[in-house]
């Protein structure tokens, strides 16, 4: 899992936890230099101030430690703060004219006399202090980052300190040690621990992560170069995952719908199983009543004897409150599989109808009441007598083992019982159906009611659209009430059977009782037993109806999700360029057969803009849809950088593209949340740069809450030109490569088509291939190419020049007539 797959929540923990780690780390590295550097100036001064005076050529510990690769390395590194210095009144200064190097550090005293024709003092070794100073001394301020960059680090301070303690911390020995010093010197190992420079570029920067500001992203000067977008203005680096914009294409794994519904049956599965482990300890527990009904009849009433009575009873309600328990353990594994199930499979049916919709006008969205028809139906007592059929045979059995007359008479019952549940799923199957699809048209009209509530309280259309769902209802309620007295009428024959059941398996018993082949305790855990056998098959006729409509709801649901086209992995391409290239487009809805598009073919380079205008009913909205895939062409092609639209991963594709319908819609939530198109995952720079691209920053600076303005799902309280602007704003969100408009102006002011009009330029600037829908021409000014439709078909295509100049010798002087034409049609 990669730092763009964790949650919200966990990249900010990741963050903070980061920012700590990395201030350790820095405030570890200062000890450590501190540290080496407090070494290195008790190295020398143990050197310098034990060694003894030496004649001139003479090799001494203080000449070899001044000369040592250490020392040399450190000439130029600041003095550490804990380097002692003398009393103001004890310091020397080097005689003029000295051709000794001059100390870098004035808080460090030069060499005595005897020692400067012998060694040359540096920067990083305190030379011998007089002994009158060796008991009053001051740490000396701070070096500098830069002056601890440019210096080599010596050893760790452990390893010196081993071999000289600390004058702060003890007093300086007695006898001198140069050996020890020399040894220590010279087993330095030249490391480097300098802070990285960030101004060379070979230079690796540590991720920046930003956690307290919601969304997050980590930034590096370097490109990983896994594809897709890397940054801020990231273009990507290759194969896929996403495009370019900050944290906008972030890439989750790939839906497979097919394998969800698959997941969520052998969950069930599962489950099931062990209720169904359950449910046959509960039914062998259900025989300890009638055998405990036989013994008091027969042992317990002859004998008179209270320790058996003690003994029975107690183990009796034993195995009665473990019925309890396991019964109502198999209860709550139900329940929790609804849930299960409802987890596991409602976004993907959510996904899936929110695809079809494109196609079946938002049907495939009551699949998710299909979902509810399933937990139902799972907690429901239809699906414990389901369970509990199976395990008929078991009490058969058991009245097979009192007598076989019983055990046939049982039998026949079981048999009748069944014939009539065939018979009662032929009889209300139709009438289930029937009920079902009409109840699915109420429910599409009361939708379409809740839409359109503006426009039918505006029109007084009330009583109108009432009729229109009242019928389907009410045609609804009667197939259901022909189902309903239908599964009645078997029900109350089931249960007469059974009761005639329990009636012969008496009668009976009492007379093979009088024949003395049986007590009369078996009789009655006889007839016991046989109302068990058969009550699970009574419920199982009673629940026939919850029955048929989970099979039907599961039916549905399965089909929504096997012909999701979301189950069809897509190659992850790189982030398009924006070049778009339609081809013979032809376009002929299902119902009329009625051409609306015929043989359209255009190009667009990466950063062109095209005005498709035509006279109204033209097909010029059709293309828009067909130009970012909602609706598929009969026959053609749309492609983008060459590929077409049906080949692209749709989330991928939907990320690279912006769309500005003619309808606008805006999602119930704050400004901030529809231009992010209510994604969570992005930062504010993103929304705020898709706003200033889209001119509408200051639209919303003026508004009482800016960003944070809470917008209903009719757009209140912003105008219908203040929601086609926010529109745009979010058409424009993530750095598209291709966006289309439709009617971008029809509910704009003149503030409002001059603010579009920039809107183009700066999309032109940032090489957005850009596709304008116009019935007006007041945006032909800035735009490259116009494309002119006439009932479905190109009358003209090229250059805004060569068009313009076009129309104008057709309609006079004024383009403006090229909207005068008569209607021919819908869009």
């Amino acid at each position: 899992m990669t730092f763009e797959h964790l949650s919200r929540t966990d990249q900010q923990a990741l963050g903070r936890q980061l920012r700590h780690a990395n201030k350790v780390r820095s405030d570890r590295m200062d000890q450590i230099m501190d540290d080496i550097h407090l070494a290195a100036a008790e190295l020398d001064e143990l050197a310098r101030g034990h060694a003894p005076p030496s004649q001139a050529g003479e090799d001494n510990t203080a000449q070899r430690a001044v000369e040592s690769p250490s020392a040399r390395g450190l000439k130029n590194a600041p003095p550490p703060r804990s380097v002692l210095r003398p009393r103001p009144e004890e310091r020397q200064t080097a005689p003029a004219g000295s051709s000794e190097r001059p100390i870098q550090n004035a808080n460090v005293p030069p060499a005595p006399k005897q020692a400067e024709a012998k060694s040359e003092p540096t920067a990083s070794s305190a030379p011998q202090a007089p002994a009158q100073a060796e008991a009053r001394a001051e740490p000396v301020n701070e070096p500098t980052p830069q002056a601890r960059q440019a210096a080599p680090e010596p050893a760790p301070a452990r390893e010196a300190r081993q071999t000289a303690p600390s004058p702060e911390s003890a007093p300086l020995q007695d006898e001198p040690q140069p050996a020890q010093a020399d040894q220590a010197r010279a087993e330095w190992p030249q490391r480097d621990f300098r802070t990285p420079d960030p101004d060379k570029p070979e230079t690796r920067i540590p991720p920046i992560v930003e956690g307290d500001r919601g969304p997050l992203k980590s930034t590096s000067k370097t490109s990983s170069g896994d594809g897709g977008g890397k940054g801020s203005n990231g273009s990507g680096n290759g194969g896929g995952r996403g495009g370019g914009g900050a944290g906008f294409h972030k890439r989750a794994a790939q839906p497979n719908f097919t394998q969800s519904l698959a997941n969520g049956m052998a969950v069930v599965r599962t489950n099931l199983g062990i209720v169904m482990g359950f449910t046959v300890f509960i039914n062998i527990l259900v025989l300890a009543i009638p055998i405990y009904l036989f013994q008091i009849s027969d042992r317990v009433l002859t004998s008179r004897s209270m320790d058996t009575l003690v003994m029975l009873t107690a183990a009796v309600v034993g195995a009665v409150v473990l019925q309890a328990i396991l019964d109502a353990v198999r209860r709550f594994i139900l329940m929790r599989t609804a849930v299960e199930i409802a987890v596991q499979l409602g976004s993907p049916i959510l996904s899936a109808a929110a695809r079809a919709s494109l196609h079946s006008n938002g049907r495939d969205y009551q699949v998710l009441g299909d979902l509810q028809q399933l937990r139902s139906f799972i907690v429901s007592g239809t699906l414990l007598s389901f369970l509990d059929a199976p395990m008929a045979p078991l009490f058969v059995l058991a009245v097979f083992l009192i007598h076989p007359q019983l055990g046939l008479i049982v039998v026949g019952a079981s048999i009748c019982l069944l014939i009539i549940a065939m018979i009662n799923q032929r009889m209300t199957a139709r009438p289930f159906t029937d009920a079902n699809n009409l109840l699915s048209r109420a429910a599409l009209h009361l939708d379409s009611m809740s839409r359109n509530s503006q426009i039918i309280n505006a029109l007084a259309m009330i009583p109108e659209v009432v009729r229109i769902w009242g019928r389907d209802t009410a045609a609804s309620l009667q197939a259901q009430v022909r189902a309903q007295d239908r599964n009645i009428i078997m029900s109350s024959i089931s249960k007469g059977v059974r009761l005639l059941t329990q009636v012969a398996m008496l009668g009976w018993g009492a007379f093979l009782a009088i024949q003395g082949e049986i007590t009369g305790g078996m009789v009655i855990a006889g007839s016991i037993i046989a109302a068990r056998a058969l009550t699970p098959i009574e419920g199982t006729i009673e629940g026939w109806n919850g029955f048929s409509q989970f099979r039907a709801s599961f039916g549905r649901i399965k089909g929504l999700l096997h012909s999701s086209p979301f189950n069809f992995e897509r190659l992850l391409l790189p982030e398009p360029k924006g070049r778009l290239d339609v081809e013979r487009l032809l376009f002929v809805p299902p119902p009329n057969k009625k051409v609306l598009l015929n043989g359209i073919s255009f190009s667009l380079q990466p950063g062109e803009s095209l005005a498709v205008i035509g006279n109204s009913g033209a097909g010029k909205t059709t293309l828009g849809k067909m130009l970012v895939g909602s609706i598929l062409p009969t026959s053609g092609s749309v492609r983008l950088d060459l590929m077409d639209l049906r080949n692209w991963d749709q989330r991928q594709f939907g990320e690279s593209i912006g769309y500005l319908p003619q309808d606008v819609q805006l999602f119930p939530g704050t400004i901030k949340a529809n231009i992010a198109r209510m994604r969570e995952d992005v930062s504010d720079k993103d929304i705020f740069d898709a706003a200033v691209l889209a001119d509408v920053h200051e639209l919303i600076a003026g508004l009482s809450q800016g960003y944070e303005t809470f917008v209903a799902g009719d757009g209140a309280p912003l105008s219908g030109g203040q929601k086609q602007r926010v529109a745009l704003a979010r058409a424009f969100f993530g750095n598209p490569k291709l966006v289309v408009l439709d009617e971008p102006n029809s509910n704009l002011d003149s503030q409002g088509e001059t603010a579009l009009a920039k809107a183009l330029e700066h999309a032109r600037k940032q090489k957005i291939t850009v596709v304008t829908i116009t019935q007006r021409p007041a945006l032909l000014n800035v735009v490259d190419k116009i494309l002119v439709l006439n009932n479905g078909s190109v009358s003209m295509f090229g250059t805004r020049s060569e068009v313009m100049a076009a129309l104008t010798g057709k309609s006079g002087n004024s383009p403006t007539a090229i909207n005068e034409t008569k209607p021919s049609g819908e869009n």
